[in-house]
């Protein structure tokens, strides 16, 4: 059975480093993906959208592993795009007008949406809480610059400045959404080892 692990294949992707910004190209990925408002923290919708998005994810996952393509591959990490209607309520983290769009990517080539359309049907056995909200959905983010952050999500400020200040005075500006990779569960981790990558996507000025 043939093993793939994206992590490891994107590593340049998932694996920055905390001490320098670095400039990335990220190619075009397909997310199950969910929408919703609020603060994260106190959000039951939020909370929801990821066990909805990680029970889909897994039911894709044992249905490729059982079927003639016989792959097993490894569950990509919760990502999060992160906005507001007004910057100022996200730059100043005024939680409750954040907006966002919790996703999973899934393995290029070998996910469609006829067979996310099957695991719905099967996941719905389970009753996730939010199978209505899920999309199959594409992002493409292009040329992006990330860092990774170590520690809790609440001390992400001075790592967000910094790669925000790297990308101004590097000649580009900010491309869309804020976005996070969250590398580590935050329910079986100290908030001190916590490992995030926070990436924003630029154009030139």
């Amino acid at each position: 059975m043939e093993k793939l692990d994206f992590l490891k294949k994107y590593k340049e992707l998932y694996s920055p480093s905390s001490k320098e910004v670095v400039v990335v190209e990220v190619p075009t990925f397909n997310f199950l993906m969910i929408d919703g408002s609020g603060n994260p923290n106190t959000s039951k919708e939020y909370q929801e959208a990821i066990s909805t998005l990680y029970t889909v994810s897994y039911t894709l996952k044992f249905m490729i592993k059982k079927s003639k393509q016989a792959i097993d591959y490894t569950v990509m990490p919760l990502e999060g795009l992160w906005w507001a209607d007004e910057m100022s309520s996200f730059l100043a983290s005024d939680k409750d007008k954040w907006k966002w769009t919790a996703m999973i990517m899934q393995p290029p080539d070998i996910i469609t949406e006829s067979l996310v359309k099957e695991a719905l049907d099967k996941a719905k056995t389970k009753n996730p809480p939010s199978i209505s909200k899920i999309r199959f959905g594409t992002l493409a983010e292009g040329k992006a610059a990330q860092i990774m952050h170590f520690g809790s999500y609440a001390e992400e400020g001075p790592t967000i400045k910094r790669l925000h200040d790297f990308i101004t005075q590097n000649g580009f500006e900010l491309a869309g959404k804020h976005h996070e990779v969250y590398l580590s569960d935050p329910r079986r981790s100290a908030p001190e080892t916590l490992k995030t990558v926070i990436r924003q996507a630029v154009k030139p000025k």
